[in-house]
């Protein structure tokens, strides 16, 4: 019976054991990995409103309601409604596909075009490199935002003059991660027995070269979604975005600073969007560049 007793004793020993340790687990999951995951379903969220408002705002973002001027968020209205009577809700739902282009729009033709410009400065070398760097210096020394700025002014309110503006600004950032990495590999060995065996300068190139800045190129362009989309708000917010009627999150940012005092939710929730949708992006860009990288622990799970 002792026997039987110290047995049963042992069981629920272990069986408490291996329940501390499965609470002991489940306490230590690391904050990494729930701000990856926060920032990957805000991603996810702000995306499909871009892709599919019409499943996801309530309302007609042009529907103007007399009756309703400025009432706070409420059960009817989750952010309220603006000025004209338009849920605020489903004006940013709508509202995410434009700030979204100018985002990702103005990422890929910068990316492009610092592409083709480093790969030219890092592959071909001397009075090239030479001419390309000093041309992309002039453009680093003037802050990104002031740049754009001018280009939108000159260039005139269009959401393909945003795109081009805010563009331009990001071009020397690709161009220099581009050129250091080719210029990192273009004298290793794997290099010098392509051309011993006869291959051509565009094979390599395209075959050798051009892998190795996939990475870095991935995540800056993730990184600078969000700065993108924080810049060509911002030239919203300053009159150089795109009247329509359903504006971008800048634009309401912009029209809501003047109801701050009597409906602050016009001005607060597209802030908050842009902020959380910036952090988001910016979070999502240093996991990537950690689970990328070879030296990371992330890298070797």
């Amino acid at each position: 019976m002792k026997s039987m007793a110290g047995v049963k004793n042992i069981a629920l020993d272990k069986h408490a054991d291996s329940g501390k340790q499965w609470r002991r687990k489940a306490r230590l999951i690391p904050l990494a990995d729930v701000l990856y995951y926060a920032a990957l379903l805000i991603v996810t969220g702000i995306g499909l409103c871009a892709l599919v408002p019409q499943w996801i705002a309530p309302y007609d973002p042009t529907e103007m309601n007399a009756d309703i001027l400025l009432q706070p968020p409420g059960a009817s209205h989750l952010f309220g409604t603006d000025y004209f009577g338009r849920d605020v809700f489903s004006v940013m739902v709508y509202g995410s596909r434009d700030s979204l282009f100018i985002g990702i729009g103005s990422v890929l033709l910068g990316a492009t075009v610092g592409t083709i410009i480093g790969s030219l400065s890092g592959y071909a070398g001397g009075w090239i490199d030479t001419i390309l760097m000093r041309l992309t210096d002039v453009l680093m020394t003037i802050p990104g935002l002031l740049l754009s700025l001018a280009i939108a002014a000159a260039l005139g309110p269009s959401l393909f003059n945003i795109v081009l503006a805010v563009s331009v600004s990001i071009v020397p950032k690709f161009a220099r991660v581009v050129r250091s990495q080719i210029m990192s590999v273009r004298n290793r060995p794997f290099i010098t027995a392509s051309h011993s065996i006869g291959a051509g300068n565009l094979h390599i190139f395209m075959k050798h070269v051009i892998p190795h800045t996939v990475s870095p190129l991935l995540v800056m362009a993730t990184i600078s979604i969000g700065s993108s989309i924080l810049v060509g708000s911002s030239l919203s917010f300053l009159g150089l975005g795109v009247l329509k009627e359903v504006p971008d999150w800048g634009t309401l940012l912009s029209q809501g600073r003047g109801y701050l005092t009597v409906a602050w939710w016009n001005a607060t929730f597209p802030g908050l969007a842009i902020t959380l949708f910036v952090l988001a992006v910016n979070l999502l860009g240093d996991r990537w560049r950690d689970i990328l990288d070879p030296k990371s622990a992330v890298y070797s799970r």
